[in-house]
């Protein structure tokens, strides 16, 4: 093995399609979707009464106390959940609290309670605003909470790079580890921000999905008539491992996460670069740290959210790289958990590589694929057993980070070639 190397020794989440790790998988893979509608029933009137969401598919409250509960923000509370199936996926292993860190992304943070907590303080006053409101709200505090529920003290990380920060999460992760300066990292991503305001704003940059009749129809990845992307909800972590320290304890590993890139568009807040050279970069970043060329990628996780200008530049940036490469998009059953969604992409590209499956994309047929998109979109389940996976997380700001999941099995056997450690 090589020195350093990082491997996925526990999977958590909880999604639109699932209240754990098994659910949620064995409904993508059935082609189910998790989008439903009017979910801001009862909250708004006229044109955003009848808005299509991801919503978890299971209340993350009712995984904790009614006292835990009370004290978190809904992205909180589902971050947790995550973590306590990750940690027990793993074997909840014997590690050294100076060797153990945090690092769980968030686009943004808080904002059910910011939103709660302000109509408290515009209705009755300052004093009935809760003493909690701070730490309910704060981007961190999920993170944080981690920590202190594992007693982890290398270090709390909190990446916030809108739809990248989950993936970001797991390649600063990674960097912990294979710097030495962590054995054990619980990384991933969380959010909850299904909310009138956020869903106006989204609506008036027009990058919402216009197929709110029919919402499990509304998600629409590289589909010719596709018109925006569906906001979700949820959260997904990964126990992130030195595969020495794994190997000391008898763990059982999921994957090896082999290579992380991550680069930068610096081109506009919103609208990825026309030539994708922040994709592209991020990609050749996580194929190089793998050791991997193009053609040893068995299908690509895309980061495809159904807008129609995001998924025709992601297209390109894969294609001028790998040529007609075979690619799934999960939000398309999912929605776009935005600063979960690296995250719980990264654990699908795991299970992936594992079982060597292509998860199918909903909503498309070969017939619909955009004809100006010249890849091998899945468009049913795949059987198709593969050395590596690439998944993609490209967030507002330019900000690109893609990730490569290898075998298990190809670890295991490196691990017992002699002199390959």
């Amino acid at each position: 093995m090589r020195r350093n190397e990082v491997v996925v020794t526990g999977l958590g989440a909880i999604t639109p399609l699932g209240g754990d790790v098994g659910s949620t998988w064995e409904a993508l893979l059935a082609g189910e979707s998790g989008i439903r509608g009017n979910v801001l029933h009862g909250q708004v009137d006229g044109e955003l009464a009848g808005t299509v969401a991801g919503t978890m598919a299971l209340d993350p409250a009712e995984h904790l106390s009614p006292v835990q509960a009370r004290r978190m923000d809904r992205s909180q509370q589902a971050a947790l959940v995550a973590a306590a199936e990750a940690w027990a996926d793993a074997g909840s292993p014997e590690v050294d609290p100076e060797r153990l860190a945090s690092a769980v992304g968030t686009g943004i943070g808080g904002i059910q309670t910011l939103l709660k907590e302000d109509d408290v303080l515009e209705r009755s006053g300052a004093r009935r605003v809760s003493p909690r409101t701070v730490p309910m709200l704060m981007p961190n505090a999920a993170a944080a909470l981690i920590s202190i529920a594992y007693d982890a003290r290398a270090g709390v990380y909190t990446p916030v790079s809108a739809c990248s920060s989950g993936a970001e999460a797991i390649a600063l992760g990674a960097r912990l580890i294979r710097s030495g300066e962590a054995d054990v990292v619980i990384a991933g991503g969380t959010e909850a921000a299904i909310s009138p305001i956020t869903v106006a704003g989204f609506k008036q940059t027009q990058a919402l999905s216009q197929y709110s009749a029919e919402p499990a129809s509304a998600s629409r990845p590289f589909a010719a008539d596709r018109s925006g992307f569906v906001l979700a909800e949820g959260a997904a972590v990964l126990v992130l491992e030195s595969a020495e320290h794994a190997a000391a304890r008898g763990a059982r590993v999921h994957a090896v996460l082999a290579g992380a890139g991550i680069a930068a568009d610096a081109h506009h807040i919103t609208a990825p670069a026309p030539d994708g050279g922040g994709q592209i970069s991020a990609m050749r970043k996580a194929l190089a740290q793998a050791g991997l060329a193009p053609g040893q990628i068995g299908h690509i996780n895309a980061h495809a959210t159904g807008t129609p200008v995001g998924d025709a530049a992601e297209a390109r940036a894969i294609s001028e790289l790998f040529g007609p490469a075979t690619v799934t998009a999960p939000k398309a059953a999912l929605g776009h958990l935005f600063g979960a969604a690296g995250a719980i992409e990264a654990l699908l590209a795991v299970l992936s590589v594992k079982h060597g499956v292509v998860p199918p994309t909903r909503n498309l047929t070969p017939a619909g694929i955009d004809p100006d998109i010249s890849l091998d979109i899945a468009t049913e389940l795949r059987n198709l057993p593969q050395h590596a996976v690439l998944s993609n997380s490209f967030g507002f700001g330019g900000q690109n980070v893609s990730l490569v999941f290898t075998s298990a099995q190809d670890h295991k056997a490196m691990a017992h070639t002699p002199g390959s450690s």
